[in-house]
């Protein structure tokens, strides 16, 4: 009689299991994101809202004849003419205060550049190139930031409430291959997603300068500040996708992580920004929009707990530059997306 001795069966944790390569689980999770249809959809319909905007401005954006050009100058230097005329008369004034200037009582001389020149006289305004480039890159930025946002959170959200995460792990015990992967995935297709809508942006605002837009030269460093504005935006395209994903990963639903986002946004934010002012530069959206804008973000609020002086009371200025608005967003994406890669590696699953 021979003693038999049985290994005990390997669980998902067991550290001795041995794991697929890396590059095949790099390639099922890759398949995994793109089979998703709420993704896929979700893509389809971003694509689509581009066109009808596309659309919707040709409808109503228009290329000016020479003879509206002349007419709307007309009108402009008309309307110029008629506020300097209500200037003089407050000039000759005698009951203008003494020590009071005439800038200061009457207001500076109007000109054409103040009322936007003739443009702004147009029945049917040109679509510039120029001047809506940037704005719209900061557009894009916003909405492909809440898209990327949700694509983060459904990804591992959708795999909590189906529990095929915890399957998964059968297949690859280790947790932290398994969720350094998805976050690899989810970096990769962030990117490409943010690119991808300000590759439409920029489609987009050709078609409406081909069409029914100004043709007039683009300013020196056109390109180069809009290039740059763009890559902020799939940046922070990026960051918001990771913070979709570690939050829903830390409350194991899509649908709580979203709530807590649009509390934060709406209600918490707004708090801070009414009561706490000088919390404004540290919060979220703050920094995304000092991320992204040319030039970071300056912001003004009233210090209650100035000094006061004799003179004057100004508000506080504060410079959030890229640099600072890059740190702040990278701490708290790493925070949040760590804390839930450390619990999932070590809570129970089941």
């Amino acid at each position: 009689m021979s003693a038999v001795t049985e290994r005990p069966a390997a669980t998902p944790t067991d550290p001795a299991t041995p794991a697929p390569r890396l590059g095949g689980l790099l390639r099922a999770e890759l398949h995994r994101f793109r089979s998703r249809r709420f993704i896929q959809v979700l893509v389809g319909l971003t694509l689509m809202g581009f066109v009808l905007a596309t659309v919707i401005g040709l409808l109503n954006l228009g290329a000016p004849s020479a003879s509206d050009l002349a007419a709307a100058r007309a009108e402009a230097e008309q309307f110029v003419a008629e506020q300097e005329d209500f200037r003089e008369q407050c000039l000759q004034d005698p009951g203008r205060p003494d020590g009071v200037s005439a800038e200061e009582y009457c207001g500076p001389p109007l000109t054409l550049e103040d009322i936007g020149g003739e443009a702004s006289f147009l029945d049917t305004e040109p679509f510039d190139l120029a001047g809506s480039a940037t704005d719209g890159a900061l557009a894009v930025a916003a909405l492909s930031a809440a898209l990327a946002f949700l694509i983060g959170a459904t990804w591992i959200g959708a795999e909590w409430s189906t529990r095929s995460i915890v399957a998964l792990l059968f297949w690859v015990p280790r947790r932290m291959t398994v969720i350094g992967t998805k976050v690899g995935v989810l970096v990769l297709a962030a990117a490409l997603f943010g690119v991808l809508t300000q590759a439409a942006w920029l489609a987009m605002a050709g078609v409406l300068r081909a069409f029914v837009g100004v043709d007039e030269a683009l300013p020196d460093g056109f390109w180069s500040t809009l290039l740059q504005t763009q890559g902020r935006g799939v940046l922070l395209t990026v960051f918001a996708a990771l913070l979709g994903f570690g939050l829903a990963n830390l409350v194991r639903n899509t649908g709580a992580a979203l709530g807590i986002a649009f509390v934060y946004v709406v209600v918490v934010e707004t708090a801070v920004r009414a009561l706490r002012p000088r919390w404004d530069p540290f919060l979220l959206t703050t920094n995304a929009l000092g991320l992204v804008q040319d030039g970071g973000l300056t912001l003004q609020y009233w210090d209650d707990q100035a000094p006061v002086t004799d003179g004057p009371q100004l508000p506080v200025e504060y410079f959030v530059g890229h640099l600072q608005a890059g740190l702040l967003l990278t701490a708290v994406t790493v925070v949040v997306v760590g804390a839930g890669a450390v619990l999932f590696s070590r809570r129970d699953l089941h």
